[in-house]
């Protein structure tokens, strides 16, 4: 079985939820038997490079970003064209030139503008497979960015909706198989194509466990939120939560802190807006903050899964969420979880129950106990391998020619050519 992945970047260090989904996913279906081959952004500034692993061959691309105006005047939306780096789209031309794939794997939004390449690859080697693994309803949440935008970025956003829209639906309907990360997304992205079935594919869980936990008084009277904080969609409903919240728990003594990597600039405006929250940015370890918190929050008002919601459960924090904040856990609304209908919502109720420890341990020990045989990384990377190779569903003669009303530009091959071995001794491994 031999894949070709295309994923944002390298995802070590694994400090955010999509470089732990993607890095988790890699090495699982690798260890399933899988040879990969995966093209990424490097995050190493100014260079590409190479790395082996067991079963993975990691293809590493300097990451130049594309002109803004280029990349707002492509037909395509900018979330989609992140990873069309030169270094990144001559690799894939080499790889399509010289491999024989089985599948090629579109890891996420970030790698859509791949899609025609990947097409037309199909068209010469029709056992090839193309999956495209969803990480978020990019819809909804562009949609969500628009909404925020005031001015002419509105206009602009609002026709990235459209665009992201289409892509979307273009990526549901031409892949062999479609999986994501949540049981919500996986509906939503199944009424695109009828009848076409959506994997649910969830994360894995790796990190410690603690055998028990007792939250008592003498713990702080502290919530707390974990994540990082680079996308916008993340941010506005930080912000939004902060709002209702930081007035209400300043004024009935209740404390919060914010863990997680987010722009500095962003970190001093929230500081100067909400001067009783605790802004604690990026940190090695967020075990010794979750240790000293009663209560873990999910504010976000975007689904999709939330990996942190895996670190809350594993040590033992109770989780208060928005409603479709949690999807794909085995929790419900008060079976090891509580959720609510609004940030204010969300807040009041931290305020009635940080006190009531008892009920606070009742839903961690819940939780813990529902998730404890769930979410092994090894069960999941082998159902997906096993998922792609089951046969595929049969396309109509509609999609497997309507490639060419993509609106990417078409992949310059015979540019690429004479850039193989140059491209080739670019990624040599460390």
């Amino acid at each position: 079985m031999a894949y070709l992945w295309l994923t944002l970047c390298d995802p070590d260090p694994q400090n955010n939820g999509q470089f732990i989904y993607s890095g988790g996913l890699i090495r699982a279906v690798a260890n399933a038997g899988a040879e990969l081959t995966v093209l990424g952004l490097s995050r190493r500034p100014g260079r590409s490079h190479g790395r082996r692993e067991p079963n993975i061959d990691w293809h590493l691309a300097e990451d130049r970003p594309a002109n803004r105006w280029m990349r707002g005047a492509s037909r395509l939306p900018p979330f989609a064209l992140r990873t069309r780096v030169p270094a990144m789209s001559a690799a894939l031309a080499v790889h399509l030139l010289t491999g024989r794939w089985d599948a090629i794997v579109l890891d996420s939004f970030n790698v859509a503008w791949a899609l025609p390449h990947a097409l037309r690859h199909r068209r010469r080697h029709p056992h090839t497979k193309i999956v495209y693994l969803a990480q978020n309803n990019e819809t909804v949440a562009a949609r969500t960015l628009a909404k925020a935008a005031t001015g002419p970025m509105r206009a602009v956003r609002m026709a990235n909706v459209a665009k992201t829209q289409w892509l979307q639906r273009r990526l549901v309907e031409t892949a062999d198989l479609v999986a994501a990360d949540s049981p919500d997304d996986c509906r939503d992205l199944a009424a695109l194509a009828p009848g076409k079935p959506i994997v649910f594919v969830p994360p894995g869980y790796g990190g410690p466990r603690l055998a028990n936990r007792i939250i008592d008084s003498r713990l702080p009277r502290r919530a707390i939120v974990v994540g990082s904080f680079d996308w916008p969609a993340k941010r506005i409903s930080l912000d939004a939560f902060l709002s209702a919240a930081a007035p209400l728990f300043a004024a009935n003594g209740v404390g919060l802190q914010v863990v997680g990597r987010t722009e500095d600039s962003h970190i001093a405006a929230l500081r100067r807006r909400f001067p009783s929250v605790e802004l604690v940015g990026t940190v090695p370890d967020v075990r010794p903050y979750m240790e000293k918190a009663r209560i873990a929050l999910v504010p976000d008002m975007l689904g999709g899964f939330k990996l942190k919601s895996l670190d809350y459960i594993f040590n033992r924090l109770p989780i208060f969420a928005m409603e479709g904040a949690v999807p794909g856990t085995p929790l419900a609304d008060g079976c090891g979880l509580r959720l609510f209908g609004s940030h204010a919502a969300l807040a009041r109720g931290v305020v009635d129950m940080i006190d009531d420890t008892a009920s606070l341990n009742e839903q961690q020990q819940t939780a813990y106990a529902l998730s404890a045989d769930r979410f092994d990384w090894g069960t999941i990377g082998r159902g997906l391998v096993r998922q792609i190779q089951k046969p595929p569903m049969r396309r109509t003669n509609g999609a497997e020619t309507s490639e060419d009303y993509f609106m990417a530009a078409p992949m310059p091959l015979g540019r690429c050519r004479p850039l193989v071995a140059r491209c080739l001794s670019a990624f040599r491994p460390d």
